[in-house]
């Protein structure tokens, strides 16, 4: 930063996120200062935080039950902008989510692109299950939680369509699972079924008589209904024992849970939340709701092998994604490292973290299946998002496995959609600019973003920006958190 430029910035950001039942925004302020003394090199931090304006809770709008619309979300955000007293050029940061069964509406993908381009510099992520609940244990507290503790917690978010459940320990992610389990998958007019998803159906069917009958137009049954709820929050206990059975299949979304820990506490986020903890206080605009939503926090309340667990009090409930949804701060990047200045800058690289545990085959052996991973996460469509592979717990490194680690590197990206795009590596330890340039003499076609000494986490989202004059590139890191 040069002698003339502010050594303090503010800049603003919001998060929207719009939801199986819910759409809210939130626009935040962060205040950002350079924490390196006159003859060091600029090191940006965000020293504060506010939120200066919350929406009220919106039902999502849709067209049809296959297609948000985007025209009333386009004005729901105009309304909260004016009401926050900013435009969309004040925002310079941010998130745009679709979670839940939004995201797998037709025009989901056209939906953040569409707000991206009109509602400021936005972060664009549709928020697959998995990242999800990574974000929602960030807003909910349960991340930061886990940091101050050490314990192993899992946050459980709970809203219209799924649960997504992120286990951390010590502010380590340790796994995730998605359930299909939500307060929307039954919905009702007065006393009849308006509708049920189709995993409640597979379910029903799986169950047999009299449940196979439970059909829209039906009655409203009260006691056939509440066991699917009991049966729920059974299933979110065997999921977070790792214990899930055969008949719980049907409402398993993606992979079983992945972590390997035993879960000391609990703490639950979203819609289903606010059932529980009733935080927002009359201005949830859905309180009268008409599906299983308030049947199912009483069977989550009444289970017992749930309340074996202690629960901790969120932060926030049915805000834990949204919030989940904004913070940025700049970091500067190694001195040693290997980037292709035709390549920057590079923006909205999802993070994917490889811990090799300080044990180098291990390592290796791992980096096929977390590419694959990587892609399932952030690429579930096959679009060609890229990504960046964050590789952690590197032991001392000789020159034979820096040369095995880029061999590994170049045959695990083969799988990716679209090879030719940027290969981007950020590392823990010091070795970016040896291991950028090993790669780059085994395969002359391959661009190579190669970086190091950056703190980032996995689930975060990077930007790289150009190279300086002093050989390092500054880079964004937006964490899709928030700490009050």
């Amino acid at each position: 930063m040069k002698k003339y430029e502010p050594q303090h910035e503010e800049i603003l950001s919001a998060g929207i996120d719009i939801g199986t039942s819910t759409t809210k925004l939130v626009i935040s302020k962060f205040s950002l200062m350079n924490m390196a003394g006159g003859m060091h090199m600029p090191r940006i931090e965000i020293i504060n935080k506010e939120v200066l304006h919350r929406s009220p809770i919106y039902r999502t709008p849709l067209l049809s039950q296959a297609t948000i619309d985007m025209e009333a979300v386009d004005e729901l955000v105009k309304k909260e902008y004016a009401n926050a007293g900013i435009g969309p050029n004040d925002i310079q940061t941010g998130a745009v989510i679709i979670t839940g069964e939004t995201a797998t509406k037709q025009n989901a993908q056209e939906m953040v692109h569409h707000l991206s381009d009109h509602a400021g510099e936005f972060l664009v992520a549709t928020a697959g299950p998995d990242l999800e609940g990574i974000i929602a244990a960030k807003g909910s507290g349960a991340y930061e939680y886990s940091k101050k503790t050490g314990k192993v917690i899992a946050n459980i978010d709970i809203g219209g369509g799924t649960a997504n459940a992120a286990v951390y320990k010590s502010g380590k992610l340790c796994g995730t699972c998605t359930l299909h389990i939500g307060g929307r998958l039954i919905e009702f007019t007065g006393n009849q079924i308006k509708s049920i998803s189709p995993p409640i159906k597979q379910l029903f069917r799986q169950w047999g008589s009299p449940y196979s009958e439970i059909t829209v137009g039906g009655i409203r049954n009260r006691y056939e209904i509440k066991r699917l709820t009991d049966f729920m929050a059974a299933v979110i206990a065997r999921m977070l024992k790792r214990d899930l059975s055969a008949a719980d299949q049907p409402l398993l979304l993606g992979h079983d849970p992945n972590w390997r820990e035993d879960i000391d506490e609990i703490m639950f986020s979203g819609g289903i939340s606010e059932c529980l903890y009733k935080y927002e206080m009359g201005t949830f605009g859905t309180v009268t709701y008409n599906d299983i939503g308030e049947m199912l926090a009483a069977s989550l309340r009444e289970n017992r092998e749930l309340s074996e667990w202690k629960w901790i009090t969120p932060d926030e409930t049915v805000r834990a994604t949204v919030l989940g949804a904004g913070t940025q701060t700049t970091e500067i990047s190694g001195a040693t490292i290997h980037v292709e200045e035709k390549d920057l800058p590079l923006r909205n690289l999802p993070v994917f973290q490889v811990p090799f545990g300080h044990e180098f085959k291990k390592g290796l052996n791992r980096m096929r299946e977390a590419v694959k991973q990587a892609l399932d996460m952030f690429d579930p469509q096959g679009e060609g998002q890229n990504f960046a592979l964050y590789i952690t717990e590197l032991p001392y490194l000789g020159f034979r496995d820096v040369q095995e680690l880029a061999d590994m590197i170049l045959e695990a990206i083969k799988v990716k959609p679209n090879p030719a795009q940027p290969l981007v590596i950020v590392l823990e330890s010091d070795h970016a600019k040896v291991l950028g340039q090993t790669i780059k003499v085994q395969n002359q076609e391959q661009s190579i973003i190669c970086i190091d000494q950056i703190r980032v986490e996995h689930g975060d989202y990077i930007d790289i920006g150009h190279l300086l004059q002093t050989g390092v590139v500054p880079v964004v890191i937006k964490t899709l958190t928030f700490h009050h």
